[in-house]
């Protein structure tokens, strides 16, 4: 297979970082543009992330001497140079929406980390394995963007990968409600201990935004297309509380659930070990052979124990019991800036191209 040419923009920051070490030895995708600000543009790539790199592996050799484009002036040339971009640029929101349109319009398909476009009718928000058939609204979005290649599309928020995994393969029951907590590590702020030395022996139980997220975006991926948008899911109804603590990586959700038809813990457990998604009937190259892990351990999933699974591809269960107001309860377990970010927006470019939507640039 000829190898997709690749662009990273805001290769700098933590998820930037996150998507350039994951092209290091990519079998279907191969590094050829990096882009940030103004201020990294020009220099080496290995100049400008100097006293910043965050990854526990070093910088790949690949990028190392890659010169720094500039993400907003330097549009055109970079989409000349690559198949398709991931975008991971930290700008205000309105910002982000008129680049990555800017980059779809010059015929560049977009994968973005940010949130800017979760919201957009036609954008699709996709976890492979649970909404890949969403990313028909592409067809739909490129009429309105007058595009023959460009698009975008988006991964879900860091936070409900952690619980919308476990919670999807129990639709069928007939959720009702969901009460979930989110305590989320440090990286999903774009920081180390190093870097945030406050959060050492601390929790924050604020996270701007992401409550709501976490509410409503699980309606946008269990929902449906419909006259060329996507239309919410109208139920079940979610309240989310999030905490900020102190733990490098790995999300985790402590999840509470009732049904109008409840099942039995066993069914449970088997739901979640035959479930399997789009993304296991192509085998993607990013994909967890096993979707869902369940642990039948009382102190399991740990996120210095289990993040890491497949690759920091998998989502891990435990603690399943009945509980006293709701039908059971269990906590689920997800890396944040590999299943939750970067990984994850790696799974969907691998899922566009493997369908067809991402093809080489003539």
């Amino acid at each position: 297979m000829q190898p997709f040419r690749v662009g990273v923009i805001g290769a700098t920051g933590m998820v930037g970082q996150r998507f350039v070490t994951l092209m290091e030895n990519h079998p279907w995708f191969q590094l050829t543009a990096v882009a940030a600000s103004p201020r990294s543009a020009g220099r080496r790539y290995e100049d400008a992330v100097a006293g910043r790199w965050a990854m526990e592996t070093p910088i790949p050799v690949m990028a190392k001497d890659l010169i720094v484009l500039n993400a907003e002036a330097d549009i055109e040339k970079i989409a000349g140079m690559v198949d398709f971009v991931f975008s991971a640029v930290d700008m205000k929101k309105d910002q982000i929406k008129a680049l990555e349109e800017a980059y779809a319009k010059a015929e560049c398909p977009v994968v973005s980390n940010n949130s800017a476009h979760r919201w957009t009718p036609d954008v699709p928000m996709v976890i492979p394995e649970i909404n890949a058939d969403h990313i028909a609204v592409i067809d739909h979005q490129r009429k309105r963007l007058g595009t023959a290649r460009g698009f975008i599309a988006v991964k879900s928020n860091c936070s409900i990968q952690s619980y919308v995994p476990a919670l999807t393969p129990l639709l069928g029951c007939g959720i009702e409600k969901i009460l979930v907590c989110t305590y989320q590590a440090i990286s999903g702020a774009g920081k180390t201990f190093e870097t945030w030395p406050e959060m050492v022996d601390n929790l924050i139980p604020y996270i701007g935004g992401e409550e709501e997220k976490s509410e409503q975006e699980p309606l946008k991926v269990w929902g449906h297309m419909e006259n060329g948008v996507i239309v919410n899911a109208d139920k079940p109804s979610i309240t989310a509380q999030c905490l900020r603590v102190p733990v490098s990586n790995g999300h985790t959700a402590a999840v509470f659930v009732t049904f109008a038809n409840k099942p039995t813990m066993d069914e449970m457990k088997a739901a979640w070990a035959n479930y399997a998604g789009r993304a296991q009937e192509l085998n993607l190259p990013s994909a967890p052979k096993q979707f869902l892990h369940y642990f039948e351990e009382d102190n399991r999933p740990q996120a210095k124990l289990d993040r890491n699974l497949e690759g920091g591809m998998a989502v891990s269960i435990g603690r399943l019991r009945p509980d006293t107001q709701y039908d059971y309860k269990f906590v689920s377990l997800s890396h944040n800036t590999l299943r939750g970010a970067a990984g994850g927006g790696v799974l969907l470019a691998e899922l566009l191209c493997a369908e067809g939507y991402i093809t080489h640039r003539e």
